[in-house]
């Protein structure tokens, strides 16, 4: 017999790679998969939410946080026990990896984590700042070797999913009936066929069912407005999936 009620979190990761090694969110992916892995246990999609880039930050690449959402019987020790030992099997040597897992039941001030969030994309945050933020909290902050310096963008990663119009889904948008070449689909068949929530315009309006659109290559999705949505762009009349200067604002 299963201990506890199901309960939902939010879990965020940061700065587990390096240059040639796996990165942080694959290591997001594997952490929902074993928790995924328990009885009644079910993850969600991850969110790449984008910090900011400054020469104080050490980064690999891009300076992202990798977060996803779970709905478990685990407790809080039993999550942190699963994640912090992928995060020391796998975070690569030379990295500073953070972990912050939050209670979505626990009555907070939402809007104080959302704001250091958006803060963090806008301007340098420092340990001591998310550690005092995450005590007053009540949020599971930790480190993981190196310098601990993803504390920040885990904590930060939070706040922005929180906030529920930031960050572009992990991976890519699978259409069934996408074949090489470009192909037209109304946003009904987009919708019926892939799961994304809606067709959002680079502009951020939402598409009608009825609307038509062209896609091909490579599709992605973004969060906006607590839905997935497969980001689109007109050119000559005509809607299109995203392209990489379009998916930089999320």
């Amino acid at each position: 017999m299963l201990n506890g009620k199901l309960k939902s979190w939010l879990i965020c990761i940061d700065d587990t790679d390096d240059i040639g090694t796996k990165g942080t969110g694959e290591i997001a992916e594997e952490i929902a998969l074993l928790i995924s892995g328990e009885p009644l246990s079910r993850c969600s999609f991850v969110t790449r939410h984008q910090l900011y880039v400054h020469p104080e930050i050490p980064y690999t690449s891009h300076n992202s946080a990798m977060c996803f959402q779970v709905r478990t019987h685990l407790s809080l020790a039993e999550i942190r026990d699963v994640a912090v030992a992928h995060l020391l099997q796998e975070s690569a040597a030379a990295a500073d990896p953070g972990l912050a897992i939050l209670d979505l039941q626990s009555d907070i001030d939402r809007q104080a984590l959302i704001d250091f969030g958006l803060a963090a994309k806008q301007s340098v945050k420092t340990k001591s700042q998310a550690y005092g933020l995450a005590e007053a909290l009540g949020v599971s902050l930790s480190e993981h070797g190196g310098t601990g310096q993803g504390i920040i963008g885990a904590l930060a990663g939070l706040g922005l999913r929180l906030q529920g119009s930031d960050g572009r889904i992990k991976g890519q948008v699978k259409l069934k009936g996408l074949l090489d070449g470009e192909q037209v689909f109304s946003v009904a068949e987009v919708i019926e066929q892939t799961g994304v929530d809606s067709v959002l315009t680079h502009t951020g309006q939402f598409l009608c069912f009825k609307e038509s659109v062209t896609l091909s290559g490579k599709l992605k999705a973004v969060y906006h407005d607590h839905q997935v949505c497969l980001l689109v762009y007109p050119q000559d009349g005509i809607w299109r999936n995203a392209l990489k200067q379009h998916l930089q604002h999320y």
